[in-house]
């Protein structure tokens, strides 16, 4: 299951039924979990940790130090979980003392080819991110969520669960849940990922409410603090507008608006 060229330093521990392509190299205090199928010319740097039934393409590079300046060499963490597609040339870094120390992507995510992840960004579950699409620093993406091609979200953003990015939009705020961000560069709302919502299982009901709350922060004319207001009494009766108001008090960047 190991290719006789493929690298492996001893301290690495590779799990049962892993399979490593020709020419790859796993460096020391990496950790490969259960069915994990590695490609050839596959570079993995520790300190990593790959879940089980990992599918990693040919010449990823998974686990390489941080592109950060404040960076000093400081010992951080890359976490993968389980069930993760990632594709030819994608790039995803270890995370940063000051940023948490950890950069975690989560299970059943495909990142498809040119996808790049920098340090310390947080990944949830069932997230694809389309070709040449890129995170850069501290990002923190929601489960569900659909990033597009060549699409790319700045430093410190966040992005909720189930929005959908647009092809090469750029963005610069928070993108509450359910959003659909789309423009020729920089990112506006154009409306609720009412499709991916359906695909998803979620009934008339429920995407009736979060369309209201999108109406009451995006087309009533009203302030942010005004808006908040409106969304507090809808979100008595509906967990995903909650989600939404929760997501816009946690926002540390402007709101996308």
């Amino acid at each position: 299951m190991i290719h006789a060229t493929a690298q492996i330093d001893p301290t690495a521990k590779i799990g049962a039924n892993v399979s490593i392509g020709a020419y790859s190299v796993v460096g020391a205090d990496v950790e490969i979990g259960d069915g994990t199928v590695i490609g050839p010319h596959v570079v993995i740097e520790g300190p990593t940790r790959i879940g089980r039934d990992n599918r990693i393409a040919q010449f990823a590079s998974i686990g390489g130090d941080p592109q950060d300046k404040k960076w000093r060499g400081e010992r951080t963490e890359l976490v993968i979980g389980d069930r993760n597609l990632i594709r030819e040339f994608v790039t995803i870094n270890r995370g940063t003392g000051d940023g948490g120390g950890v950069t975690r992507i989560g299970d059943d995510n495909w990142l498809l080819a040119y996808v790049h992840i920098a340090h310390d960004c947080q990944i949830g579950n069932h997230v694809v991110f389309s070709n040449y699409s890129a995170l850069a620093g501290h990002v923190e993406i929601g489960d569900w969520v659909i990033i597009s091609g060549y699409a790319g979200v700045h430093q410190f953003g966040k992005v909720g669960a189930h929005a959908f990015i647009a092809m090469g939009c750029l963005v610069g705020s928070d993108v509450p849940p359910f959003l659909m961000m789309a423009n020729e560069q920089h990112g506006r709302p154009r409306g609720i990922n009412s499709e991916g919502l359906k695909r998803r299982g979620f009934e008339s009901p429920r995407i009736a409410a979060i369309k209201r709350a999108y109406r009451t922060l995006y087309m009533a004319g009203l302030s942010l603090p005004e808006a908040r207001e409106q969304l507090a009494q809808l979100a008595q009766d509906s967990a995903d507008v909650r989600a939404m108001l929760d997501f816009i008090d946690r926002s540390e960047r402007a709101l996308a608006r």
